[in-house]
Protein backbone atom coordinates (compact mmCIF):
# COMPACT_ATOMS: atom_id res chain seq x y z
CA UNK A 1 0.00 0.00 0.00
CA UNK A 2 1.27 3.33 -0.75
CA UNK A 3 -0.33 7.01 -0.23
CA UNK A 4 -0.73 8.84 -3.35
CA UNK A 5 -2.38 11.93 -4.72
CA UNK A 6 -5.79 10.39 -7.00
CA UNK A 7 -8.16 12.06 -9.20
CA UNK A 8 -10.96 10.64 -9.87
CA UNK A 9 -11.67 13.66 -12.64
CA UNK A 10 -10.81 16.27 -14.39
CA UNK A 11 -10.81 19.92 -13.29
CA UNK A 12 -9.82 22.46 -10.84
CA UNK A 13 -7.17 21.54 -8.27
CA UNK A 14 -9.76 20.40 -6.29
CA UNK A 15 -10.41 16.82 -7.62
CA UNK A 16 -6.82 15.67 -6.54
CA UNK A 17 -7.03 13.52 -3.29
CA UNK A 18 -4.53 12.30 -0.82
CA UNK A 19 -5.42 8.56 -0.28
CA UNK A 20 -4.14 5.08 -0.14
CA UNK A 21 -3.36 3.09 -3.40
CA UNK A 22 -2.67 -0.47 -3.84
CA UNK A 23 1.21 -1.34 -5.00
CA UNK A 24 2.48 -4.44 -6.20
CA UNK A 25 5.61 -6.32 -6.44
CA UNK A 26 7.30 -4.57 -9.19
CA UNK A 27 6.93 -6.65 -12.85
CA UNK A 28 9.31 -7.51 -15.71
CA UNK A 29 12.03 -4.79 -16.25
CA UNK A 30 10.58 -2.39 -13.30
CA UNK A 31 11.80 -1.38 -9.96
CA UNK A 32 9.83 0.06 -6.97
CA UNK A 33 10.90 3.49 -6.06
CA UNK A 34 10.20 5.15 -3.14
CA UNK A 35 10.20 8.87 -3.78
CA UNK A 36 12.28 11.31 -1.46
CA UNK A 37 11.47 14.66 -4.04
CA UNK A 38 8.61 15.01 -6.95
CA UNK A 39 8.92 18.04 -9.57
CA UNK A 40 5.71 19.49 -10.09
CA UNK A 41 5.82 21.50 -13.46
CA UNK A 42 2.88 23.25 -15.63
CA UNK A 43 2.22 20.29 -17.93
CA UNK A 44 0.98 18.47 -14.74
CA UNK A 45 -1.99 20.99 -14.74
CA UNK A 46 -2.70 20.26 -18.45
CA UNK A 47 -2.49 16.70 -17.32
CA UNK A 48 -4.92 17.61 -14.58
CA UNK A 49 -7.28 19.47 -16.76
CA UNK A 50 -7.59 16.74 -19.36
CA UNK A 51 -5.52 19.35 -21.39
CA UNK A 52 -3.68 16.40 -22.57
CA UNK A 53 -4.95 13.05 -22.58
CA UNK A 54 -2.15 11.24 -21.14
CA UNK A 55 -3.51 9.65 -17.65
CA UNK A 56 -6.38 7.35 -17.75
CA UNK A 57 -8.92 8.26 -14.62
CA UNK A 58 -8.60 7.19 -11.95
CA UNK A 59 -5.21 8.72 -11.81
CA UNK A 60 -2.12 9.90 -9.78
CA UNK A 61 -0.56 12.86 -11.80
CA UNK A 62 3.46 13.70 -11.63
CA UNK A 63 5.65 13.37 -13.84
CA UNK A 64 9.38 13.35 -12.72
CA UNK A 65 10.89 12.61 -9.35
CA UNK A 66 14.08 11.34 -7.29
CA UNK A 67 13.94 8.43 -5.41
CA UNK A 68 15.37 5.28 -4.11
CA UNK A 69 15.15 1.79 -5.52
CA UNK A 70 13.39 -0.58 -2.72
CA UNK A 71 12.72 -3.76 -5.20
CA UNK A 72 13.85 -4.91 -8.16
CA UNK A 73 12.02 -7.09 -10.44
CA UNK A 74 13.28 -9.77 -12.84
CA UNK A 75 15.20 -8.91 -15.85
CA UNK A 76 16.33 -5.63 -14.00
CA UNK A 77 20.73 -6.12 -13.73
CA UNK A 78 21.72 -1.98 -14.38
CA UNK A 79 19.72 -0.81 -10.62
CA UNK A 80 20.03 -2.53 -7.33
CA UNK A 81 18.23 -2.05 -3.83
CA UNK A 82 19.53 1.68 -2.27
CA UNK A 83 20.48 3.08 -5.08
CA UNK A 84 19.29 6.46 -6.00
CA UNK A 85 17.61 7.59 -9.47
CA UNK A 86 15.56 10.32 -11.26
CA UNK A 87 13.33 10.00 -14.08
CA UNK A 88 11.11 11.67 -16.12
CA UNK A 89 7.95 9.65 -17.90
CA UNK A 90 5.07 10.26 -20.13
CA UNK A 91 3.26 8.26 -18.22
CA UNK A 92 2.38 10.44 -14.81
CA UNK A 93 1.84 8.77 -11.50
CA UNK A 94 4.73 11.06 -9.71
CA UNK A 95 2.53 12.25 -6.94
CA UNK A 96 3.12 8.95 -4.98
CA UNK A 97 4.95 7.60 -2.25
CA UNK A 98 5.88 4.74 -3.61
CA UNK A 99 5.59 3.32 -7.71
CA UNK A 100 6.56 0.98 -10.08
CA UNK A 101 8.16 2.17 -12.88
CA UNK A 102 10.74 0.86 -16.04
CA UNK A 103 14.04 0.67 -14.62
CA UNK A 104 15.70 1.53 -18.46
CA UNK A 105 13.36 5.05 -18.00
CA UNK A 106 15.69 5.59 -14.69
CA UNK A 107 19.01 8.16 -14.80
CA UNK A 108 21.42 7.00 -11.82
CA UNK A 109 22.30 9.93 -9.64
CA UNK A 110 25.58 11.31 -8.70
CA UNK A 111 26.55 11.81 -5.43
CA UNK A 112 27.34 15.56 -6.28
CA UNK A 113 23.26 15.80 -7.27
CA UNK A 114 20.99 15.80 -4.40
CA UNK A 115 17.40 14.44 -4.40
CA UNK A 116 15.66 18.04 -4.48
CA UNK A 117 17.66 19.42 -7.21
CA UNK A 118 17.26 16.56 -9.13
CA UNK A 119 13.72 16.30 -8.86
CA UNK A 120 13.46 20.38 -9.39
CA UNK A 121 15.48 20.17 -12.62
CA UNK A 122 15.08 16.37 -14.22
CA UNK A 123 12.65 18.19 -16.88
CA UNK A 124 12.40 21.76 -17.00
CA UNK A 125 16.86 21.10 -16.80
CA UNK A 126 16.17 18.68 -19.69
CA UNK A 127 13.72 20.77 -21.72
CA UNK A 128 15.95 23.62 -21.14
CA UNK A 129 19.19 21.58 -22.65
CA UNK A 130 17.26 20.47 -25.74
CA UNK A 131 16.01 23.55 -26.46
CA UNK A 132 19.57 25.37 -26.28
CA UNK A 133 20.87 22.64 -27.97
CA UNK A 134 19.09 20.22 -30.13
CA UNK A 135 15.54 22.14 -30.94
CA UNK A 136 18.17 24.65 -32.84
CA UNK A 137 21.55 25.34 -31.16
CA UNK A 138 22.08 28.94 -29.42
CA UNK A 139 25.37 30.54 -30.07
CA UNK A 140 27.54 33.24 -29.06
CA UNK A 141 26.29 36.31 -30.94
CA UNK A 142 23.07 34.82 -30.74
CA UNK A 143 19.86 37.49 -29.77
CA UNK A 144 17.54 35.52 -28.09
CA UNK A 145 13.71 36.27 -26.41
CA UNK A 146 12.84 34.06 -23.43
CA UNK A 147 9.08 34.32 -22.57
CA UNK A 148 8.50 33.83 -18.65
CA UNK A 149 12.10 34.42 -17.77
CA UNK A 150 11.71 34.18 -14.19
CA UNK A 151 9.50 30.81 -14.15
CA UNK A 152 11.09 27.10 -14.01
CA UNK A 153 12.09 26.70 -17.62
CA UNK A 154 12.34 30.04 -18.48
CA UNK A 155 14.38 30.89 -15.48
CA UNK A 156 17.24 27.99 -16.32
CA UNK A 157 17.18 29.25 -20.36
CA UNK A 158 18.27 32.67 -19.15
CA UNK A 159 21.30 31.63 -17.29
CA UNK A 160 22.00 28.80 -19.76
CA UNK A 161 21.93 31.25 -23.10
CA UNK A 162 24.42 33.40 -21.37
CA UNK A 163 26.92 31.12 -20.65
CA UNK A 164 26.71 30.50 -24.75
CA UNK A 165 27.51 33.84 -24.92
CA UNK A 166 23.42 34.80 -26.64
CA UNK A 167 22.41 38.39 -25.94
CA UNK A 168 18.97 37.43 -23.55
CA UNK A 169 15.83 39.52 -23.59
CA UNK A 170 13.44 37.89 -21.07
CA UNK A 171 9.81 38.74 -20.47
CA UNK A 172 8.29 38.99 -17.34
CA UNK A 173 4.31 39.12 -16.29
CA UNK A 174 5.26 41.95 -13.34
CA UNK A 175 7.67 44.57 -11.77
CA UNK A 176 8.61 42.00 -9.11
CA UNK A 177 9.85 39.26 -10.87
CA UNK A 178 12.20 41.00 -13.41
CA UNK A 179 14.81 41.63 -10.93
CA UNK A 180 15.03 38.10 -10.86
CA UNK A 181 15.56 37.46 -14.70
CA UNK A 182 18.01 40.19 -14.36
CA UNK A 183 20.02 38.05 -11.25
CA UNK A 184 19.47 35.12 -13.36
CA UNK A 185 21.94 37.01 -16.22
CA UNK A 186 19.13 38.81 -18.66
CA UNK A 187 20.50 41.42 -20.89
CA UNK A 188 17.06 43.33 -21.01
CA UNK A 189 13.60 42.52 -18.70
CA UNK A 190 10.43 43.33 -20.17
CA UNK A 191 7.48 43.40 -18.14
CA UNK A 192 4.72 42.45 -20.37
CA UNK A 193 2.27 43.73 -18.16
CA UNK A 194 2.73 47.57 -19.09
CA UNK A 195 5.46 47.15 -22.19
CA UNK A 196 4.70 46.20 -25.21
CA UNK A 197 6.87 43.41 -26.22
CA UNK A 198 7.38 43.49 -29.62
CA UNK A 199 7.92 47.50 -29.70
CA UNK A 200 10.79 46.78 -26.83
CA UNK A 201 11.77 43.70 -29.03
CA UNK A 202 12.27 46.18 -32.22
CA UNK A 203 13.80 49.16 -29.66
CA UNK A 204 16.73 46.51 -28.10
CA UNK A 205 17.27 45.03 -31.28
CA UNK A 206 17.64 48.34 -33.45
CA UNK A 207 14.81 46.90 -35.66
CA UNK A 208 16.21 43.52 -36.44
CA UNK A 209 13.81 41.00 -33.82
CA UNK A 210 15.56 37.73 -31.87
CA UNK A 211 16.79 35.25 -34.05
CA UNK A 212 15.86 32.59 -31.56
CA UNK A 213 12.25 33.32 -29.93
CA UNK A 214 11.56 30.69 -27.07
CA UNK A 215 7.34 31.04 -26.02
CA UNK A 216 6.22 28.85 -23.28
CA UNK A 217 3.72 31.06 -22.48
CA UNK A 218 1.33 30.39 -25.54
CA UNK A 219 -1.77 32.34 -26.54
CA UNK A 220 -0.89 35.83 -24.74
CA UNK A 221 2.15 36.01 -26.03
CA UNK A 222 2.08 34.27 -29.42
CA UNK A 223 1.24 37.37 -31.51
CA UNK A 224 3.88 39.16 -30.13
CA UNK A 225 6.53 36.74 -30.75
CA UNK A 226 5.88 36.59 -34.70
CA UNK A 227 6.73 39.94 -34.21
CA UNK A 228 9.89 39.58 -32.54
CA UNK A 229 11.77 36.98 -34.68
CA UNK A 230 14.21 38.17 -36.98
CA UNK A 231 14.45 37.51 -40.66
CA UNK A 232 15.41 34.04 -41.33
CA UNK A 233 14.61 33.41 -37.04
CA UNK A 234 13.20 30.80 -35.38
CA UNK A 235 10.00 30.91 -32.96
CA UNK A 236 10.09 28.16 -30.63
CA UNK A 237 6.60 27.22 -28.93
CA UNK A 238 6.78 24.88 -26.68
CA UNK A 239 3.98 25.25 -23.69
CA UNK A 240 0.72 27.07 -23.44
CA UNK A 241 0.70 28.51 -20.04
CA UNK A 242 -1.94 31.41 -20.77
CA UNK A 243 -3.84 28.88 -22.94
CA UNK A 244 -3.15 27.08 -26.32
CA UNK A 245 -2.22 29.13 -29.43
CA UNK A 246 -5.41 29.92 -32.11
CA UNK A 247 -4.97 28.27 -34.94
CA UNK A 248 -2.45 29.90 -36.93
CA UNK A 249 -2.37 30.57 -41.21
CA UNK A 250 1.07 29.62 -41.69
CA UNK A 251 1.88 32.25 -44.74
CA UNK A 252 2.54 34.51 -41.83
CA UNK A 253 5.39 33.15 -41.42
CA UNK A 254 6.48 34.30 -45.09
CA UNK A 255 7.10 37.57 -44.69
CA UNK A 256 10.54 37.23 -43.27
CA UNK A 257 10.83 33.21 -43.83
CA UNK A 258 10.48 32.66 -40.44
CA UNK A 259 10.28 29.04 -38.91
CA UNK A 260 8.19 27.69 -36.64
CA UNK A 261 8.27 24.69 -34.18
CA UNK A 262 6.46 22.94 -31.32
CA UNK A 263 8.93 20.78 -29.71
CA UNK A 264 8.48 18.84 -26.39
CA UNK A 265 11.25 16.92 -24.18
CA UNK A 266 9.90 13.20 -24.26
CA UNK A 267 10.65 12.52 -28.29
CA UNK A 268 14.17 13.57 -27.30
CA UNK A 269 15.02 11.27 -24.82
CA UNK A 270 12.95 8.55 -26.13
CA UNK A 271 16.13 6.06 -26.32
CA UNK A 272 17.63 5.38 -23.13
CA UNK A 273 21.47 6.54 -24.97
CA UNK A 274 19.46 9.99 -25.51
CA UNK A 275 18.38 10.13 -22.10
CA UNK A 276 21.69 9.61 -20.25
CA UNK A 277 23.19 12.09 -22.16
CA UNK A 278 21.30 14.63 -22.16
CA UNK A 279 20.84 14.27 -18.00
CA UNK A 280 24.44 14.10 -18.28
CA UNK A 281 24.97 17.41 -19.79
CA UNK A 282 22.45 19.13 -17.36
CA UNK A 283 24.43 17.44 -14.19
CA UNK A 284 27.55 18.67 -16.40
CA UNK A 285 25.63 22.03 -16.22
CA UNK A 286 24.82 22.37 -12.42
CA UNK A 287 28.44 21.01 -11.29
CA UNK A 288 29.94 24.18 -13.94
CA UNK A 289 27.29 26.16 -12.42
CA UNK A 290 25.49 27.65 -14.82
CA UNK A 291 22.23 25.79 -14.10
CA UNK A 292 21.21 25.29 -10.73
CA UNK A 293 17.76 24.54 -9.06
CA UNK A 294 15.98 27.77 -7.83
CA UNK A 295 13.87 26.28 -5.29
CA UNK A 296 11.08 28.49 -4.03
CA UNK A 297 8.67 26.79 -2.14
CA UNK A 298 8.32 22.87 -0.98
CA UNK A 299 4.60 21.76 -0.12
CA UNK A 300 3.95 18.12 1.53
CA UNK A 301 2.79 15.89 -1.10
CA UNK A 302 -0.52 15.75 0.08
CA UNK A 303 -0.56 19.83 0.12
CA UNK A 304 -0.26 18.83 -3.73
CA UNK A 305 -3.90 21.05 -4.62
CA UNK A 306 -2.16 24.04 -3.18
CA UNK A 307 0.81 23.99 -5.10
CA UNK A 308 -0.83 23.65 -8.40
CA UNK A 309 -3.03 26.86 -7.22
CA UNK A 310 -0.19 28.45 -6.47
CA UNK A 311 1.33 27.64 -9.70
CA UNK A 312 -1.48 27.73 -11.93
CA UNK A 313 -1.80 31.50 -10.71
CA UNK A 314 1.89 32.24 -11.64
CA UNK A 315 2.52 33.27 -8.11
CA UNK A 316 5.44 31.43 -8.02
CA UNK A 317 9.19 31.89 -9.73
CA UNK A 318 11.71 29.18 -9.98
CA UNK A 319 11.05 25.51 -9.37
CA UNK A 320 8.58 24.03 -7.03
CA UNK A 321 8.83 20.66 -4.98
CA UNK A 322 6.38 18.26 -3.57
CA UNK A 323 8.00 16.15 -0.42
CA UNK A 324 6.73 12.81 0.28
Amino acid sequence: MSKAIVQDEQGGPEVMQWRDQPLAAPGEGEVTLRHTAIGLNFIDVYVRKGAYPMMTLPGTPGMEAAGVVEAVGPGVRDLVVGQRVAYVMTAPGAYSERRNVPADRMVPLPDDIDDRTAAALMLKGMTAERLLHRTDRAVAGDTVLIHAAAGGVGSLMTRWAKALGCTVIGTVGSDDKASIVRDAGADHVIVGSRENIAERVADITGGKGCRLVYDGVGKDTFEASIQSVARFGHLISFGNASGPVPPVNIAVLSPKCIALSRPQIFPYIADRADLLATAGNLFAAIRKGIVKAEIRDTFPLADAAEAHRQLENRRTTGQLVLLP
